[in-house]
Parts: structure tokens; C-alpha cells; sequence
């Protein structure tokens, strides 16, 4: 699959000429799982539809009630349609540049560096009213979008910062720090879910190959392998429990449909999920 390179993907310009840059995003069917490199950090406001991201060792899903706020890295997008035909969100996109200026000018120097890849925003009548506000600023020119966009910037930081406080401080100064997130989180945060091995690897910042080699490193163990009996262990132990039907688990733990999962299963344990179920009613 290919990946994604956001902003970049919607600008005319090169990516280092700018530090602001508002794009709306719309289409008419489901994205599953598209890889995307964020190139800026970005807001993502929701306007119709639902959003699902991978990011780190973290998935987040929000709805036309939330915004988020994104980090500049690899993750995975899902977008989806709700009731209406269109899915639409509003994106603005800022440089590491333009947040250590914000920092520098609203912030003291002592924070906490510790913090999420992501933030969640409760969308209010102010956030309503802003992204109306932007409405003008697309058809301004480059030069004047980007001086109209300082003042926008400035004037949502600030209100987000008066809102959530130190919770918002901190997550700003994460966003601009070195440090990175770790491995073993990352991996075992998509143990018990669809996401792929090479997905692990992309949302690691790693090439396939060297994601290998490392999980090997790590875990002793080749990562189809690894993640395959984790999964099949845990559907073994959600159908002991008498809470869960194959049909409802197969997809959550990785397998694209209900045959292939009890195969899987049946040559894992020698017995099939039905069976595991019958044993139950006996």
C-alpha cells in the first residue's frame, strides 16, 4: 500500500516555504487503514463522518462531536461515512517552527514532557464559530493565507490553552520533543487487533525488513509467528468465556474471514472453535 504524504499531498508549493496551511477534505467512500506520513502537525476537524487513527501505540476514534489533534509522524487512517454521502473534515496543518514560537511567547520554560501522541478536543460553540471563520481564507492568495493564518493560529492556541490548560501546555511540548516512543508498546498495543505486521512496522518508523529483525531481538520470535499465537490464545480464551462467538472475534484479532480463523485455530489446538463452544453447553 501506498503511503500518503500529508500536507504535501494537497500543496503547490514545497512543504519547507510554509508553516500554515488549511485544506478541506472530502470524499464519498470508506478509507480503511491508509498510511499516512504527517509531514506537519495537524488539527483534524471533524465536520461529517467518523475517524479512526493508529498512531504510535495508540488508536483513537472520534466523530463530528470531536476534533483532534495530531503530531507531525506515521500513522494509519481510517475514515468512514456516517448517515450523510460525504465525509468532510477541516484540516489545519502548523511547523514545529510555528509551535515553538507559540511556546516561547504564551509558556513558561518548566513543563512536562511526558504525554500521548494525540489530543482530543470537545468541539463547543467557539470551535464552531473559528473554522467559519476560515471559510474566507481559502480563496486569499498563498502570501496573504499565510499572514491571515498567523492571527488564526495564534487565536485557537490560545483559546485551547485557556480551555484545557496544563493537560494542553504539556501535549504542545510533546509535540516538539526528541524523545521516541518505544517499541515494545507499539507491538503490544497491536497484538490483539487487525493491525499487520507491516503495519506494526510502518507505525514504528521502520522499514519491513528492519522491524524483523528487530521483533526477533526483542521477543525471540519472527513476528507472524508471535502475533499469530498471541491472538489465537486470546480467541481461545474469549470463547472459554462463554461471552464471544468466533463470528464475533475473528476480524478483531486479524483474520479477514471466519474459515481462516478456524483453521488457524483448529491447527493451533487441535480443535475447532465450534468445539470449544459445544464444551460449553455440555
Amino acid at each position: 500500500m501506498a503511503v500518503d504524504n500529508i500536507p504535501d499531498l494537497y500543496l503547490t508549493q514545497p512543504l519547507d516555504s510554509i508553516d500554515l496551511f488549511i485544506y478541506d477534505f472530502k470524499m464519498t467512500e470508506d478509507v480503511i487503514k491508509s498510511k499516512v506520513n504527517l509531514n506537519m502537525h495537524m488539527f483534524s476537524f471533524l465536520q461529517v463522518g467518523k475517524k479512526q487513527v493508529h498512531i504510535e501505540d495508540t488508536v483513537i476514534k472520534v466523530n463530528k462531536d470531536q476534533s483532534i489533534l495530531l503530531k507531525k509522524g506515521n500513522c494509519l487512517w481510517t475514515e468512514l461515512l456516517d448517515t450523510e454521502a460525504v465525509y468532510f473534515c477541516r484540516l489545519l496543518f502548523f511547523s514545529d517552527k510555528q509551535l515553538k514560537i507559540f511556546l516561547n511567547k504564551h509558556t513558561k520554560e518548566s513543563r512536562n514532557e511526558d504525554s500521548i501522541p494525540y489530543f482530543i478536543i470537545v468541539n463547543d460553540a467557539f470551535i464552531d464559530s473559528y473554522l467559519d471563520s476560515l471559510t474566507t481564507i481559502f480563496s486569499a492568495s498563498m502570501d496573504l493565507m499565510q499572514k491571515l493564518l498567523h492571527v488564526k493560529f495564534e487565536e485557537l492556541m490560545l483559546y485551547l490553552l485557556n480551555k484545557y490548560g496544563k493537560d494542553f501546555e504539556n501535549y504542545l511540548y510533546s509535540m516538539v520533543s526528541k524523545k521516541k516512543s518505544a517499541f515494545q508498546s507499539i507491538v503490544e498495543n497491536g497484538t490483539y487487533s487487525s493491525v499487520t505486521t507491516e503495519e506494526l512496522a510502518f507505525l514504528s518508523n521502520m522499514s519491513l525488513s528492519t522491524f524483523k529483525r528487530h521483533f526477533i531481538r526483542e521477543f525471540n520470535s519472527p513476528p507472524g509467528k508471535w502475533l499469530r499465537d498471541k491472538r489465537l490464545t486470546k480467541a481461545k480464551e474469549l470463547l472459554q468465556s462463554g461471552m464471544h462467538k468466533s463470528s464475533e472475534i475473528y476480524q478483531d484479532l486479524g483474520y479477514n474471514n471466519l474459515s481462516n480463523f478456524s483453521s488457524a485455530f483448529k491447527n493451533k489446538f487441535g480443535i475447532s472453535p465450534n468445539q470449544v463452544q459445544m464444551t460449553l453447553l455440555t
